[in-house]
């Protein structure tokens, strides 16, 4: 059975309603792990020798990783910053060989929630870019750190969703999350042999 990390990225999940229901569909799924960071950090800072160490370890268990968070002001949360400066670091240029080059290979994928309407992510639109766009940084890490990408899973007015649509954004969570544990990925461009 594949193992999927989920790393959930959210301030408060008490008081989300589009995170915390994907997250509890989501660990239905067998295999499936789902890890509220912000719980596990409660102070949003993260030591890079000490529980970076425990971080890379959860990372290099896992065959799937995924990215959870709600897009903010066209950027992750603090505490989604903080695990990258610490953990990413850490593995990348600390510690290569041990860490970020056994990390090489293992597929990517985010699931992001918006608050505004689709149409909104467009040139045209009131927020001018694409989430595409807005996802670059993170596909610029996953390259930079030879993740191959998966095609991310977004939710759009995430916070004005009635109960179906919630329902429906959960399930399509899961069909996704589904999609992307049976996939099949090319070796990770520059990973190393």
């Amino acid at each position: 059975m594949t193992k999927t990390l989920i790393l959930l990225f959210h301030r408060d999940l008490s008081t989300s309603s589009a995170n915390a229901a994907l997250a509890r569909s989501a660990a239905q799924i067998d295999g499936v792990e789902v890890v509220d960071m912000q719980a596990r950090y409660p102070g949003g800072t993260i030591d890079m020798f000490t529980e970076a160490q425990d971080e890379a370890r959860m990372l290099l268990d896992a065959d799937r990783i995924v990215l959870q968070f709600p897009l903010q002001w066209y950027a992750t949360p603090a505490i989604f910053k903080a695990w990258q400066d610490a953990v990413l670091t850490r593995m990348y240029y600390l510690f290569p060989e041990t860490e970020g080059d056994r990390l090489a290979g293992t597929p990517i994928m985010v699931a992001t929630t918006a608050g505004n309407v689709a149409s909104a992510y467009q040139p045209d639109g009131q927020n001018y870019y694409a989430i595409d766009a807005l996802l670059t940084p993170l596909k610029a890490t996953a390259y930079r750190c030879h993740l191959p990408w998966h095609a991310p899973y977004i939710v759009y007015t995430a916070d004005r969703l009635d109960p179906a649509a919630l329902s429906d954004a959960a399930e399509g969570y899961c069909a996704a999350l589904r999609q992307f544990i049976a996939a099949t990925f090319p070796a990770a461009l520059g990973a190393a042999a």
